[in-house]
């Protein structure tokens, strides 16, 4: 089907893109991106026993799996399974109308799109460069808001709330999270792609021995790493450019002075640039959870998945509340004591 020149095909493009699966050679090389980063760290700790009980003690410290965390994120990542098929859906909506729009106006301004021939290769390489930033800054700007708007907080705390991170840890994500993130991220990609294809002639991104470059981009980002204890740097000229798994595992601390910090996802330059960056200090050690012990509520299935709704309406039920309710009347010639303002209700009782 094509509108104004621009087809479905390449609207959905960037949702394929991102949505395939990893195939045999890309898991392959993430787990040799993970034994790497066992190694790499494991020579780097100073504490570090020798023999083969030393190593597989810094990959898997004891109770770490039997943590009930650890059984909550492993029993979230198969329930997780199950509605993933449904994250197409926002994605490729998302990216196809901010695409379409991007085209539109193009279109608008300068007249219909004429392309002299096929992209050149480093035409598709800016392309692919672009993409992969448009991507960057989005998730950057998305997780930002996760952490700023009420709403979108009680979500993200279903990620924030494991004690323990043990690689799929990276997929405790509430699933309305997941899918308004899905949504969100179809959008500047989206216009990127859009802006891209009126100047040149159906752009693909390129690969490398025909490896994606958003899966490099995993791969580079090391996502299952950064959601584990192994403490992995990039180096202090590498790290400014890319936001090493060290650097997210601080955005997971309990401590205050790390709230809010390191949002990024491959670059570490949206939060030099926003001034959101902190660099840990050297062999510093984090906890991870929610303040005031508020992780203790989420180290359950079910509770993961319902305990945000809950805590959502509640929220609702409060700002109606506040904004919604009527003022005291106010009664002529009364000599009695002013008024007083309503005192907040009792509170609800815990979940059991």
């Amino acid at each position: 089907m094509h509108i104004a020149g621009f087809t479905i095909s390449d609207m959905m493009t960037p949702a394929r893109f991102a949505l395939s699966g990893p195939d045999q050679i890309a898991l392959y090389l993430v787990w040799t991106t993970i034994i790497f980063a066992a190694f790499f760290t494991y020579w780097q700790s100073s504490w570090s026993p020798g023999g083969i009980r030393g190593f597989f003690r810094h990959c898997i410290p004891p109770g770490i799996l039997t943590h009930p965390s650890a059984r909550a994120d492993f029993l979230f990542w198969l329930s997780r399974r199950l509605f993933m098929p449904l994250l197409v859906i926002p994605l490729g909506l998302s990216t196809a109308t901010a695409g379409y729009a991007a085209y539109t106006l193009l279109a608008l301004i300068f007249g219909p799109a004429t392309h002299a021939g096929p992209a050149s290769t480093p035409t598709l390489v800016a392309f692919t460069v672009s993409m992969v930033v448009a991507y960057d800054f989005s998730y950057y700007l998305y997780h930002r808001l996760c952490h700023t708007v009420p709403v979108l907080w009680e979500l993200h705390k279903v990620h924030h709330s494991a004690r323990v991170m043990v690689g799929v840890t990276k997929d405790r994500v509430h699933p309305l999270d997941e899918l308004l993130n899905r949504w969100w991220n179809g959008l500047i990609p989206g216009f990127t792609y859009g802006i891209w294809l009126f100047f040149a002639v159906d752009p693909v991104e390129l690969t490398v021995f025909g490896i994606s470059a958003y899966l490099i981009r995993d791969l580079l980002m090391m996502d299952v790493v950064r959601h584990t204890h192994m403490e992995m740097s990039y180096g202090p000229w590498l790290n400014r450019i890319f936001l090493c798994p060290y650097y997210h595992q601080l955005h997971h601390s309990v401590e205050p002075r790390h709230y809010n910090r390191n949002y990024g996802l491959l670059l570490s330059v949206w939060d030099r640039l926003f001034g959101t960056l902190t660099v840990p200090e050297p062999n510093q050690h984090f906890t991870f959870g929610l303040s005031n012990n508020e992780h203790a509520e989420y180290q359950s299935l079910t509770r993961l998945h319902v305990l945000p709704l809950i805590k959502i309406y509640r929220l609702g039920r409060g700002w109606v509340r506040r904004h919604l309710a009527l003022p005291p009347a106010v009664t002529a010639n009364y000599d009695g004591p002013e008024p007083q303002p309503n005192q907040p209700g009792p509170r609800p009782r815990p979940l059991s």
